[in-house]
């Protein structure tokens, strides 16, 4: 009897439901039960799962790298999929080993070259991969010039912190001043720069920000699983125009990600996205971790979260390619059930019928203006 596997996600996406449906629904038909931490009773992900707890709050890296093998061992954990604390936990790979967890999840070198934009841009463009103009800036002044320089070759400068994920602190430069324009609609992502430069002069500490050309789209994310042999699996990319979403197996995208995946050790799953600067793709993020929207990779019959528990089991799925590219398609939100106590109650020892979901449609559970899920 094939014995079941124990997958731990930790303070992750609410779109990873959706991550956790497919590896319950696997083409090996292999019996796979879900632990889900969080720092929100209320994140859906802990409603999605089998079991479920509360994370303390407040702790250290190091901390928490105990906190986490304690709950491999008490769990019964067989893939640990960490994107809280990640860097600390890959640190620690070999001791998750000793206790029969394995880490979906790059080593600590990949890990810590892509955590810094300024590092992660200087370290592709070594290896030949482009990038946009970008300036780190940390203050009033330097950013003021780097806005300039790209307003006078004809860009419009955006800024975005030099560390962090998804869109979370993502903004436009204007020169418009704040008007009542700035009030009416939906919040939006420009912001003047009189104001942007008043807010730094105020403020008590240094910033830390990469300033670079608004990049145009058509934005593409190229979802990529690599072993830990360094041979890449699987690269597909997920384009976004507007609302419209597509697939893509185009080399001008997919051939940059793989030099970066294989280049860099990007093992087990990682999402790199570019978009269109002038005529040519360049690179504008790389995520060590599964994107939010992996699972709409299901459209064309692939399905990414299994075949990389598969991986980290030693159970190599050998080269996935999809067997079709499925029509453009749209995001949408749908609604989960949610737990009715605040804390997540806990599946008996021995397992019990999941409780039904509503079904959603393939789309975000919440989303940023980038289209990027967050914590909630």
């Amino acid at each position: 009897m094939v014995s079941r596997v124990r997958v731990w996600l930790n303070r992750t996406y609410a779109e990873n439901v959706f991550f956790m449906d497919q590896l319950r629904r696997n083409p090996s038909d292999r019996a796979v039960e879900i632990h889900a931490t969080h720092g929100d009773a209320d994140s859906p992900v802990l409603a999605a799962a089998d079991t479920a707890d509360l994370e303390p709050e407040g702790l250290s890296p190091a901390a928490y790298v105990e906190y986490a093998l304690d709950q491999c061992v008490r769990r019964g954990i067989d893939v640990f999929v960490p994107r809280l604390h990640q860097a600390a936990v890959v640190a620690h790979r070999a001791e998750f080993e000793a206790v029969g967890t394995a880490l979906l999840a790059p080593p600590p070198e990949a890990v810590a070259v892509f955590q810094d934009k300024v590092i992660a841009y200087e370290a592709v463009q070594a290896i030949g991969v482009p990038v946009p103009p970008w300036w780190r800036v940390r203050g009033a002044e330097e950013l003021v010039a780097a806005v300039e320089e790209l307003e006078a070759a004809g860009h419009r400068a955006c800024f975005k912190p030099a560390s962090g994920a998804g869109g979370v602190g993502f903004r436009v430069i204007t020169r418009a001043p704040f008007s009542l324009v700035h009030l009416e609609g939906f919040p939006s992502p420009y912001v003047p720069l009189d104001l942007v430069v008043d807010a730094l002069a105020r403020a008590e500490e240094e910033v830390d920000w990469l300033v670079m050309p608004r990049l145009e789209q058509p934005e593409v994310s190229v979802d990529c699983l690599t072993g830990p042999d360094n041979r890449i699996r699987m690269a597909v990319g997920r384009t976004k125009n507007g609302r419209r979403r597509g697939f893509t197996l185009h080399e001008q995208w997919l051939e940059p990600a793989r030099a970066l995946t294989e280049g860099f050790g990007l093992h087990y799953l990682s999402n790199i996205q570019f978009r269109m600067f002038g005529d040519r793709p360049v690179l504008m993020d790389v995520n060590t971790r599964p994107a939010g929207g992996l699972h709409q990779l299901s459209l064309c019959g692939i399905n990414a979260p299994w075949a990389a528990v598969q991986l980290a089991l030693g159970e190599d799925p050998g080269e996935i390619v999809p067997p079709f590219l499925g029509q453009d398609y749209t995001v949408v939100s749908g609604p989960r059930p949610l737990r009715g106590v605040s804390l997540p109650q806990q599946r008996p020892a021995e397992p019990q019928q999941a409780l039904p979901a509503v079904p959603a449609p393939v789309g975000a559970v919440e989303a940023t203006r980038e289209g990027q899920a967050l914590p909630l």
